[in-house]
């Protein structure tokens, strides 16, 4: 078969009053199994949501299960979560000794607590991003990697410390290595992924988002100190008015505004990263701009606070249909060797994702 993907080979046919149903079965029995339904019920959403995005001629289809999520949960829980509490208590103890040897003992233990669990982090999103993609299947090939992540929380360990060097100007071209990294150890079929993203573009919004708190601070004492100046006849009690009205005023235009620039940021990493990535043939655009990825934030924020916290069950279902409706696929597809991957597949799912809490859906 010779498929030239184009604009809108990816679509997505899903509608929430269909998903509905499933999202308030998997809160309903969650709450009932005091969460243990939560394995089962991100299986459900994921099923549906996969079932119902089609990629040129065939759907998506997600073939793992509740069962595999809990194992993998549990294992890393027991291998991993509890021996690392152990470590915890013994810095506490360490530290509640007084004695300079245990101080000294204490500081150097919790020193590479912390550089583990950060490694961890690492390897938790390699390790879910090999998971999500060896139980994806189109037209019945899936992906994977025989990568098992542990350069990768090291490279993130290093990197992302990196990226603080130099009073965090390093940031983006850490993001963006990492995002290279991790996408060139993965592969779909018997073909690799291969990201060549680069900071071009980014660093000028980057410092756009690194100066605005500076920016803004400094204009709001300059404020400040013009509106104490203009009051200084008024009594006390106007005073501490004017004062509490300023701050609050201060507080939400400060994490406004930062917060659309790091939309804006973020929107352009975005499309670097995924513009800078090709599968075979096949190259890759995001499209969502500033503006888009803003009416998701504020679409999703309106429905978590009009339903009281009951809305956010369906913002896995938002994130993956903003996700589908913004990616495009360009290129050749030649399907009669797009053969079977040969990667091996990993045997539980993304415990340790789950277990540092860093899952979405």
């Amino acid at each position: 078969m010779d498929q030239h993907a184009e604009r809108g080979a990816f679509e997505f046919t899903g509608s929430w009053r269909e998903y509905a149903p499933i999202a308030f079965t998997n809160l309903l029995l969650t709450i009932v199994t005091l969460g243990i339904y939560n394995f089962w019920g991100r299986t459900r959403t994921r099923q549906y949501l996969w079932s119902h995005t089609r990629f040129i001629d065939d759907r998506l289809e997600w073939t793992g299960t509740g069962l595999e999520l809990m194992l993998g949960y549990v294992m890393v829980f027991v291998l991993m979560i509890l021996p690392l509490a152990g470590i915890q208590f013994l810095i506490g103890v360490l530290a509640a000794q007084g004695s300079t040897g245990a101080q000294i003992a204490a500081l150097m233990l919790a020193l590479v607590f912390y550089v583990v669990v950060f490694s961890l982090g690492g390897i938790a999103i390699f390790r879910a991003l090999r998971y999500r993609l060896s139980r994806t299947y189109w037209h019945g090939i899936r992906g994977g990697s025989d990568d098992q992540g542990f350069r990768y929380g090291l490279s993130y360990l290093w990197r992302t410390m990196l990226g603080g060097v130099a009073f965090g100007l390093l940031v983006p071209w850490a993001l963006v290595t990492l995002w290279n990294k991790r996408w060139n150890a993965m592969s779909f079929g018997p073909f690799r992924f291969e990201a060549n993203a680069s900071t071009d573009g980014l660093m000028g919004r980057y410092l756009l988002f690194y100066l605005m708190p500076v920016l803004l601070v400094v204009v709001g004492v300059i404020a400040g100190i013009a509106a104490a100046f203009s009051g200084a006849n008024a009594t006390a009690a106007v005073q501490s008015y004017g004062l509490a009205i300023f701050l609050v005023g201060f507080y939400l235009v400060f994490f406004v505004a930062l917060g659309l620039v790091s939309l804006y940021f973020y929107s352009a990493y975005f499309r670097q990263a995924i513009g800078a990535l090709t599968l075979g043939d096949l190259e890759f655009e995001f499209t969502a701009r500033t503006r888009d990825w803003l009416k998701l934030m504020l679409g999703t924020f309106a429905l978590v606070v009009c339903t009281l916290g009951i809305g956010s069950i369906f913002i896995a279902y938002r994130n993956w249909a903003f996700f589908v409706r913004h990616l495009r696929a360009y290129g050749t597809l030649e399907l009669d060797q797009f053969t079977q991957s040969t990667t091996r597949a990993p045997g539980q799912g993304e415990g340790l994702f789950d277990s540092l809490d860093m899952g979405a859906f």
